[in-house]
């Protein structure tokens, strides 16, 4: 059965596409003009970390990228399994590295692993997944395409080098499995795999050895990912396929599987994983993901967590999550030498992602979040949604007021229940403890003035005491 495919950006429109490690050192050069200058550019950026199998890469994985070759261009593809409805940090190099892929001329292909996240990936687990039901893994996986599509819609619109980029398809291998017959598939496809080499995996030995041991399911999830590798070389002239660096094993047996059944060679590249300052690997089971969906992380959130980032981690940073050339980030870092409260490298840095991620429009609301939180801007405050207020103050309590004439300091307090009834309440205002809009306001009894207390947007924002934030909505006005 010929998979579905969604519709994703190429060359500009829409359109719907038909149906261990070892490293390759090479000089690095800025264009992407040939083989070397893909496959030897992303390695000095530090995208690219290993390539497999090793004794392939010093000559046939730079000829199957080579323009000047028949077999231009090549198909690559990487998977994201659908256990959350929203992408995150963790996974953005590897979108990255299609990307860059895309912006080279070659054709991408993002597969939501819609049946395999049922399964659940052991690489570098120490215990089981929880079982997810099917209705919310296909949930979960309609999230992640929506996710992808707009963040393809992004690269394409906010991105463009002014060269021809190859196409950028979404596949589900759901579509592969689901009218698939558990013994006709074992009868076809297990007798080409050894049991002594799937459980020589690193990430079958850590589980078999931990006291939880390792189910079936999870035991079979390499030989499913093998598959879909297989799945693509045939009906896509898929060669090459991007991970994490904890899927180098999972990669290889896509590799020894493909190469019994055609005698072909395919190529395997992982990307780094990052981890917090205290060396976790980002995401979900760690319980430190910063989430790729607006509903999750905000782009507040998400500008500020790169804007954060420390200095040792910054260059390295904005070679592996931004498309700006090296000479230009050598630029950043050497104005940041000179000027580092400024922290210019950061905010770079956060601005392309935001970019990427969010749109034009999310980085200007991460902007205006910035400056109304952090230097006190009445503009933006002014400027900004119901939405992005929320989002902003996460726990402030939001209140509908209709204002009525003669509506006070104190009245407005005490219909937010942002104060205590009686004298205590009226002597938090007095004592200076309330401010509307950043403004501190003493006088109890002093009337709301619109343009002043009450923003353009319709919107107040009461802080009382240090950290209780209020939102008033005001109606009627």
């Amino acid at each position: 059965m010929a998979a579905p495919v969604l519709r994703c950006f190429s060359r500009g429109r829409w359109f719907g596409t038909p149906g261990p490690s070892g490293v390759l050192l090479l000089g690095p050069r800025e264009a992407h003009s040939g083989a070397q200058g893909l496959l030897a550019m992303q390695k000095a950026r530090g995208l690219f970390k290993e390539f497999f199998p090793e004794r392939s890469t010093k000559i046939e994985l730079p000829e199957l990228f080579d323009r000047g070759r028949g077999n231009f261009p090549q198909t690559i593809y990487c998977g994201f399994d659908p256990t959350a409805d929203s992408l995150h940090v963790g996974h953005l190099l590897a979108l990255l590295g299609l990307f860059q892929f895309q912006r080279a001329g070659h054709n991408v292909i993002a597969l939501v692993g819609g049946a395999t996240a049922r399964l659940g990936d052991p690489s570098g687990r120490t215990k089981e997944r929880e079982a997810l039901e099917p209705e919310r893994v296909r949930s979960n996986a309609r999230a992640l395409r929506q996710g992808l599509e707009a963040m393809v819609a992004n690269h394409q619109q906010l991105f463009a080098n002014g060269r021809t980029w190859g196409s950028f398809t979404v596949l589900d291998n759901a579509a592969w499995y689901q009218k698939q017959h558990l013994v006709d598939f074992l009868t076809a496809v297990g007798g080409h795999f050894r049991m002594g080499t799937l459980l020589s995996r690193q990430s079958v030995q850590t589980r078999l050895k931990s006291p939880e041991g390792m189910s079936l399911a999870e035991f079979l999830y390499q030989v499913l990912q093998a598959y879909d590798f297989y799945y693509l070389f045939k009906h896509y002239g898929c060669r090459v396929q991007l991970g994490g660096s904890d899927q180098l094993g999972n990669i290889v047996s896509g590799y020894e599987f493909i190469h019994k059944l055609t005698g072909e060679d395919v190529f395997g590249i992982t990307v780094p994983l990052i981890t917090s300052t205290s060396g976790a690997k980002l995401g979900k089971s760690a319980g430190n993901a910063v989430w790729l969906s607006r509903e999750k992380t905000s782009p507040f959130e998400l500008y500020q967590f790169f804007v954060r980032q420390q200095d040792d981690l910054v260059e390295r940073y904005l070679k592996l999550f931004t498309f700006l050339p090296l000479p230009e980030i050598d630029h950043i870092m050497q104005l940041h030498v000179k000027e580092p409260e400024k922290r210019g490298p950061q905010k770079r840095l956060a601005a392309e992602v935001t970019k990427l991620v969010h749109g034009q429009e999310g980085l200007d609301s991460a902007k205006r979040c910035t400056h109304a939180l952090y230097h006190s801007s009445i503009d933006a405050l002014e400027v900004m949604s119901d939405q992005e207020l929320r989002e902003l103050f996460k726990e402030a309590s939001f209140s509908e007021l209709v204002l009525d004439p003669g509506t006070s300091v104190l009245d407005t307090c005490r219909k937010a229940n942002a104060i205590p009834d009686g004298p205590r309440g009226h002597r938090m205002i007095t004592e200076g403890g309330v401010s509307i809009n950043h403004r501190q306001v003493t006088n109890p009894e002093c009337v709301l003035v619109v343009g002043q207390h009450i923003l353009k947007n319709g919107l107040s924002l009461l802080k009382i005491g240090k950290r209780n934030f209020y939102i008033i909505k005001w109606l009627q006005l």
